[in-house]
């Protein structure tokens, strides 16, 4: 059977954050802003056309986007004991930068932490533990090599600002258990619904990210943060196909995406 046959009848459901100035983001990066530079009527051709552009400045790691291995170091060293020092110069990451990530199309299974615990979002500064998660996959295998996606239901917070950064409140995440099941279990990428894929508590911002060294350093695991599940929470789906290419970005720390779910 064709592949395009195979997916008669699937529902697409679109996992990436719309990208407007002033969106939440961490403070630790550089805002996205996007202006006209040029307007129609700016310049006009002589058979009456008229053409439209845009600027576009942004960080890597604003909106819906993937962490690449290089993003963080421990002890200045990156995924496979690497010397960052090495690999890295004013025209990014020689090795481990974002380029490298190769488009995944594959397996995906979604842990609703927050049906676990019978709400539609998890509370502010929310940890989420390996007994979360265990809960979450209930009878679901997590395969060598899979994607898995953890909903908190945060998403639905995007609109505002202030709750969903969290800086005074927190925000729902892994802590390091979780992290370490996660890792323990080979998956190619995970991924969340907040700016960062970590438990926030309230009033500590991002001080300290023990799940980026896990996934990150240690396991080379890469994250894709800021995604857009409630819709897929919603439809109840838990297991569907993921596809995912992040921009690449030559020598960059992480980069945007839009995901896709597919969903048989």
């Amino acid at each position: 059977m064709s592949l395009w046959k195979a997916l008669d009848g699937a529902r697409v459901f679109d996992l990436a954050q719309p990208m407007r100035t002033g969106m939440p983001q961490s403070p630790n990066h550089p805002p996205f802003r996007m202006v006209l530079e040029r307007r129609h009527g700016d310049m006009v051709r002589a058979d009456g056309g008229s053409a439209a552009n845009e600027i576009i400045v942004t960080g890597g790691h604003v909106g819906t986007h993937v962490d690449a291995l290089a993003h963080v170091s421990q002890e200045g060293l990156l995924y496979g004991g690497r010397s960052a020092a090495d690999v890295m110069s004013h025209e990014g990451f020689g090795a481990l930068g974002i380029d490298d990530f190769a488009p995944y199309v594959g397996r995906c299974v979604l842990l609703d932490v927050a049906a676990a615990h019978e709400v539609a979002t998890l509370p502010p500064g929310h940890e989420i533990t390996a007994e979360d998660l265990e809960k979450a996959a209930g009878t679901m295998e997590i395969r060598e090599g899979d994607a898995v996606l953890i909903g908190t239901g945060w998403s639905r917070l995007w609109h505002d600002r202030e709750a969903f950064v969290g800086q005074r409140d927190g925000v729902p995440g892994p802590g390091a258990e979780a992290g370490r099941w996660l890792a323990e279990r080979r998956p190619r990428v995970v991924g969340g619904e907040s700016i960062a894929f970590e438990h926030i508590a309230p009033g500590r911002g991002h001080a300290t990210l023990p799940v980026h060294r896990i996934l990150l350093v240690e396991a080379g695991v890469n994250i894709v943060e800021t995604m857009r599940l409630a819709e897929l929470l919603d439809f109840g789906a838990r297991e569907f196909l993921l596809v995912l290419g992040p921009l690449p970005i030559v020598g960059a720390t992480g980069a945007p995406v839009r995901p896709l779910a597919i969903v048989g």
